[in-house]
C-alpha cells in the first residue's frame, strides 16, 4: 500500500494560515449569513488557519471576542449585521482591545462605512461577492503589519 511519502508534494510551501512557529493563526468569524461564514471558514482552513468560533450579529461578536481574548489573532467581520451593526461592534472590540486586527467583509455600495470603519480602527476589508485569492492576500497582509 502507498503512503504519503509516496507522492512527492507538488506544492511544497507552508500553508498560509500557519505562524513562524508553526501554529495556526487563530480567526474568529462574525457574519450574519451562514453561506458567508462557511466560506470563509472553508477559505481559511484550507490554509492551516483555525477558526476558533463564529458569531452571527455584532452583539454576541463582542462577547465571543472578550470570551476568546487573548488568544484570537484575527477577526473577519460583516459590516451589515442585526441587533448590532459591525460598525458598532467594531468600536466595542477596539474599545477593549486597541491592537485588534479586524477585517471588514461588505457589499458593494457600503465604501461610507468601509472609510467609518478603518478609520476607527479595521486594519483591512474585504468586498463581497468573496474571492478566495482576495481573501487570502488581505487576510495575510493584515497578520503581517505589526
Amino acid at each position: 500500500m502507498k503512503t504519503k511519502a509516496d507522492f512527492p508534494n507538488i506544492n511544497d510551501r507552508q500553508p498560509e494560515g500557519l505562524k513562524d512557529d508553526g501554529n495556526p493563526f487563530r480567526v474568529l468569524i462574525i457574519d450574519d449569513s451562514m453561506f458567508v461564514t462557511k466560506q470563509i471558514n472553508q477559505i481559511l482552513t484550507s490554509e492551516g488557519f483555525e477558526i476558533v468560533g463564529s458569531a452571527n450579529n455584532g452583539e454576541s461578536g463582542v462577547e465571543k471576542y472578550k470570551e476568546l481574548y487573548p488568544n484570537i489573532d484575527l477577526v473577519t467581520m460583516d459590516i451589515t449585521m442585526p441587533k448590532m451593526d459591525g460598525v458598532e461592534c467594531l468600536e466595542k472590540i477596539i474599545e477593549f482591545d486597541k491592537d485588534a486586527k479586524v477585517i471588514m467583509i461588505s457589499a458593494l455600495g457600503k465604501q461610507d462605512l468601509v472609510k467609518k470603519s478603518l478609520l476607527i480602527g479595521a486594519k483591512n476589508y474585504i468586498v463581497k461577492p468573496l474571492d478566495r485569492n482576495k481573501v487570502l492576500e488581505r487576510v495575510v497582509t493584515t497578520l503581517k503589519k505589526q
